[in-house]
């Protein structure tokens, strides 16, 4: 507690402004347990940048903190860029502060000499991916903190190809981040290098994405096509509208009472497209227009919830592993129908979310490549290789990419790559559900579920360092019966071969995730979440599915299976 005492005090000198130095006054005095949370660590980037509740302390997103990250940041590009003009593209989303600290984060980069391109209101997340490489600059900034709660706020920072920081690029900057005094922060904006930009990349960003999902669906099957969106309080308000009324899609119903951006999400407890009471009011409505489909986005737009109507007409929430198994269906027949195949391209997914890409690769005869959770390693894909087509992925937490001109999942053009294969289905008598079902039949039935445990603070933390350590060294031989052939330890790099007695190496960057695959196909992950205080149980079990008739039953007969698997833990 001394050391963290100390911090604090630091935060009382005239380094900082009058009201934080008052704040933390009255941490000190007041609220002991609060002041350990906002001092005793510093914010670090996870999967998704950096992302934490708002408030004073190091372990807080404020003015400082990002000030010193953008400080940092600035400071590194004028270092790795020292013979060109350097320009920075800054968007936000709608939390509380977003536009506020999107403004001091302008004004450190120009205060450094930098070039600044920043957006005059709120958009979408993927809309910052394409801006960075439309504007031609060398990195990118985005404030948000996703589906986080509403006392979150975060930052992302992309690099000159769209794509998020990884290592060891972001372990160099944030070396440099904290080598930084705060005192070191320049915070006084030099106007004439800020710009603020809005319809022109708007209207390139709608014109790419268009041509990205531009597969021949008729006129007359758009306008059949039911569609029911809900932007959940959050930016893609601004742009989904326009990019499906642009496509031909004219029956779309909004859910009005959370059109309007929200940075408190009053209508929602989550502003989770992955949780079921966030759709709701969207369910509602679609049973009231007869809809053939709901869409639903996260606070930033860049994850999709979907719901479609079953055989029965009921309206069920599908999860991000099965609509991305559609969607890369659907691009990998159109791309073979329109160009044929040149034995360059591929498509990307992450190591916890379902085996089944791998089986749509194969069947295709292209290639699947597996990353890490976070998009940020599909983007990295794409930049690895630049002699291979990149055709799209996602993976299990409701992400999606169309093509490589935006490098970050995207709802806005995977919402339209949704309502496009739903009208194709419609119009040939089929729908998106069924055409699901076919691919269970032709490719076998996976599902997948996933558990996510809340552990707040520092006892939260320390307690999900323990169970990862207890598995890391007592791995499970047997799961519900069934043998343990293969352990993999992202974290030591090395995977173990219990039916060969034999180990190799990973050719991964290390993380903190544990895989178990069993003798039957099935798979266990365990991993930390990079953004969230949490430790996520990801278990996917496979088995044949002989007819669409034949689903529900199939389907329940491997639940109780993932729950037999889950019964292992003690949750």
């Amino acid at each position: 507690m001394e050391e963290i005492l100390s911090k604090a005090k630091y935060w009382l000198s005239d380094v900082f402004d009058e009201n934080t130095r008052k704040n933390t006054q009255h941490l000190i005095e007041n609220d002991k347990k609060e002041l350990e949370d906002s001092f005793y660590k510093d914010l670090a980037f996870g999967t998704g940048g950096m992302r934490g509740i708002m408030g004073i302390g190091t372990n807080r997103i404020n003015k400082y903190t990002l000030g010193k990250n953008t400080q940092g940041l600035s400071n590194y590009l004028k270092e790795k860029f020292s013979d060109q003009e350097i320009k920075v593209a800054i968007a936000y989303d709608c939390r509380n502060n977003s536009k506020e600290l999107a403004q001091i984060v302008a004004n450190v980069f120009s205060a450094n000499g930098i070039k600044v391109f920043i957006f005059s209101d709120l958009r979408p997340t993927p809309e910052l991916s394409f801006a960075v490489k439309h504007l031609d600059c060398q990195c990118g900034i985005v404030l948000t903190a996703s589906h986080n709660p509403p006392e979150y706020n975060g930052y992302k920072v992309y690099w000159e190809d769209g794509g998020q920081l990884v290592p060891p690029q972001d372990k160099e900057i944030v070396d440099i981040i904290n080598a930084l005094e705060y005192s070191e922060i320049k915070f006084e904006a030099n106007e004439d290098l800020i710009e603020y930009i809005d319809q022109e990349v708007d209207q390139a960003f709608v014109e790419a994405s268009l041509k990205n999902v531009d597969f021949g669906v008729s006129k007359k099957a758009k306008e059949n096509f039911k569609i029911v969106f809900t932007s959940l309080h959050g930016t893609s308000i601004t742009l989904i509208p326009q990019v499906l009324e642009k496509a031909g899609f004219s029956n779309v119903f909004i859910v009005e009472d959370q059109a309007e951006p929200n940075g408190n999400f009053p209508t929602v407890k989550s502003p989770n497209p992955e949780e079921p009471d966030a759709l709701k009011m969207a369910l509602k409505l679609a049973d009231e227009e007869q809809a053939d489909m709901v869409i639903g986005t996260d606070p930033d737009s860049d994850r999709l919830g979907i719901a479609v109507r079953d055989d029965n007409g009921e309206m069920v929430l599908l999860n991000g592993n099965q609509t991305m198994i559609l969607m890369t269906d659907f691009l990998l027949k159109e791309y073979k129908a329109k160009n044929g195949f040149n034995n360059d391209e591929f498509i990307a997914s992450t190591v916890v979310s379902t085996p089944m890409m791998s089986k749509l690769a194969d069947h295709y005869g292209v290639e699947c490549k597996l990353g890490l959770t976070g998009f940020k390693w599909i983007a990295k894909m794409i930049k690895d290789y630049p002699q291979q087509s990149f055709v799209g992925g996602g993976e299990e937490s409701f992400g999606y990419m169309v093509g490589d001109f935006v490098r970050d999942k995207d709802a806005v053009t995977s919402t339209l790559l949704a309502c496009t294969i739903g009208a194709q289905a419609k119009d040939k008598n089929s729908s998106f559900y069924q055409e699901l079902l076919n691919l269970y039949v032709e490719h076998g039935l996976f599902q997948e579920k996933l558990i996510s445990l809340v552990k707040k603070g520092i006892s939260g933390a320390e307690e999900i360092k323990t169970m990862m350590t207890n598995l890391r060294e007592n791995p499970p031989r047997e799961f519900n019966n069934t043998k343990v052939v293969l352990f993999e330890d992202y974290q030591t790099g090395k995977a173990q071969d219990f039916n060969a007695n034999s180990t190799k190496e990973l050719d991964f960057p290390k993380s903190n995730v544990l895989i178990f695959y069993l003798e039957d196909g099935t798979k266990i992950a365990a991993r930390p979440s990079g953004t969230e205080p949490k430790i996520k149980f990801y278990v996917s079990v496979n088995g044949e599915l002989d007819s669409t008739e034949n689903y529900k039953k199939t389907k329940e007969q491997l639940e109780n299976k993932i729950d037999s698997v889950l019964s292992h833990f003690d949750f």
